[in-house]
């Protein structure tokens, strides 16, 4: 047999190659390797090969056609320290299994019946706000985010707790920007950093066990995805344990309104930033809602609600990359993959391929009219990753982002604080670094189109 050539490597400095750049700015270094390199770049880790993957067929060759020779990689199941052995980090058989059981919980129908929730929440929100108030649009999202998926799939009331919570998230992210995955044992020296770590997971699991004390207590089915975990058997008839219980909560919990909140807050930062879309956006809102609150049955009739998000999350997406480690020695595109290789696909470059996408870098939601995503070659959008382990929420998430979306722009309008620096800071998910700082005023009607 022929013996296969090594991807292309990047140019790398030595001893620690690109090692340094790509803690440092992984986004653009990326980008840079992907069009300076090609669709398959060796980018030029020591000790460790890593590549990066840009072509949509080579995607889908990985995440689906040779799924069988990768896992998660280590950056992914670093994340264990959080999640546990969740659905994100499992493997093989387990991950088989539970994605079974919480598979139900995000079916079309279940999904649907979220959307009052969903509103309700909204406008309770709202109802706090008021015209020339300054606020963090991030963190406003990442509350409300949080209370619907502890509300809908877990039938918990977290908003007691917001306060906590939000600092414990935040402190949990912030130990992954300071010491990033991949060194997991770094964070393991005793540090203030690793206090604060310990101290934001303990309140985390804190509200996570309480919601399952509480359940466990009183009996009753309430029909959500707690229920249905807790009503599992295992082979000998056993229920779920609290330990694996307490992984998919807090999976769910986390990853549940992470990305949406993330989603939202680069929505308003870019309709700010383009007031002629946001003007489209509202005459849409006056012409399906008539100044009434959304409903599920109008989210079909949003589609410029909906392309406004598909545009946000292909320019700016909360889930930034997919990597996976290689268990054997494979091929990929003609080149030879060792075990062991780490393969990075980073939806922040392949969203920006200009052979996809006409002028990559522009926000123009109207790109996605004429049903653009069927157009596409299949993963040169994935927002939501792809494959088995597709994200069991995306219909869930797609639905709550255009509901929370409809609901508050059609009450206020956001605008960007002046001089208030909006940074992408790639850490578990794409975040506004500093937050998102907007002033609110009253909606008024949209005028008309010229």
């Amino acid at each position: 047999m022929p013996i296969l050539p090594s991807p292309p490597r990047a140019e790398a400095p030595r001893p620690l190659g690109n090692l340094p750049r790509l803690l440092r700015d992984p986004l653009g270094v990326c980008l840079e390797c992907a069009r300076r390199y090609g669709d398959i770049v060796d980018l030029g880790v020591p000790l460790s090969p890593t590549y990066l993957v840009s072509r949509p067929d080579l995607i889908e060759h990985l995440l689906v056609e040779d799924h069988r020779s990768y896992i998660k990689d280590r950056t992914t199941r670093d994340l264990s320290e959080i999640l546990g052995d969740g659905l994100v980090t499992s493997e093989g058989d387990r991950w088989r299994r539970m994605r079974r059981l919480v598979q139900p919980g995000f079916h079309r129908e279940r999904v649907a019946s979220y959307g009052a929730v969903m509103v309700e929440l909204t406008e309770r929100m709202l109802d706090a706000w008021a015209p020339g108030q300054e606020r963090d649009a991030h963190a406003d999202m990442m509350a409300l985010t949080r209370e619907i998926v502890a509300r809908v799939l877990f039938s918990a009331d977290v908003a007691s707790d917001a306060a906590q919570v939000s600092a414990a998230v935040q402190g949990v992210v912030q130990r992954f920007s300071d010491i990033p995955p991949g060194v997991p044992l770094l964070r393991q020296i005793p540090s203030p950093g690793k206090r604060r770590f310990d101290r934001a997971m303990q309140t985390l699991e804190g509200v996570i066990y309480r919601i399952i004390a509480g359940r466990r207590a009183s009996g009753r089915d309430a029909g959500d995805l707690l229920s249905m975990l807790m009503a599992a058997r295992d082979e000998a008839g056993a229920p779920l344990p609290d330990r694996q219980l307490r992984d998919e909560v807090m999976t769910l919990f986390l990853a549940g309104h992470e990305t949406t909140a993330a989603a939202l807050s680069w929505t308003w930062v870019l309709l700010a930033r383009h007031p002629e879309i946001r003007a489209r956006l509202l005459r849409e809102l006056d012409e399906v809602l008539g100044g009434r609150a959304p409903t599920v049955a109008d989210v079909p009739r949003l589609r410029f609600t909906e392309q406004v998000l598909l545009e946000s999350m292909r320019i700016l997406p909360p889930v930034w990359s997919i990597a996976r480690e290689a268990i054997v020695s494979t091929t990929l595109g003609g080149y030879a993959i060792p075990r062991g290789a780490q393969l990075w696909i980073l939806q922040y470059v392949v969203h920006r391929d200009p052979r996809y996408y006409e002028d990559p870098e522009a926000f123009r939601p109207e790109r996605w009219e004429g049903d653009l995503q069927r157009r596409l070659p299949r993963y040169a959008y994935l927002p939501f990753g792809g494959g088995p382990r597709v994200c069991i929420g995306n219909a869930f998430a797609m639905m709550e982002a255009v509901l929370l979306l409809a609901t508050i722009a059609r009450r206020y309008t956001l605008d960007l604080v002046p001089g208030h620096r909006v940074t992408p800071e790639p850490v578990i998910t794409l975040r506004p670094k500093h937050g998102v700082r907007v002033s609110l005023t009253r909606t008024r009607a949209a005028p008309p189109a010229d």
